[in-house]
């Protein structure tokens, strides 16, 4: 998944937030089995991960408040 900025994120609706959210923490589950395994081969890609989670998560938050 590439890197996401944060205004194409206020472009989208809640529930496709919801989506992507549920899409990046099930690849942050992915990293961090391959990392137990020895499979890791990116490991700076948790930290995207993280970031990009935030940043969703961000999103969703100032959408339910508006």
């Amino acid at each position: 998944m590439a890197k996401t900025k944060a205004k194409p994120l206020r472009e989208l609706s809640v529930p496709e937030l919801q989506v992507q959210l549920r899409d990046l923490k099930q690849e942050a589950l992915n990293l961090r089995l391959q990392q137990a395994t020895g499979q890791l081969e990116n490991s700076a890609r948790i930290k995207q991960v993280r970031r990009e989670t935030a940043r969703v998560m961000t999103a969703i938050t100032a959408k339910k408040s508006a």
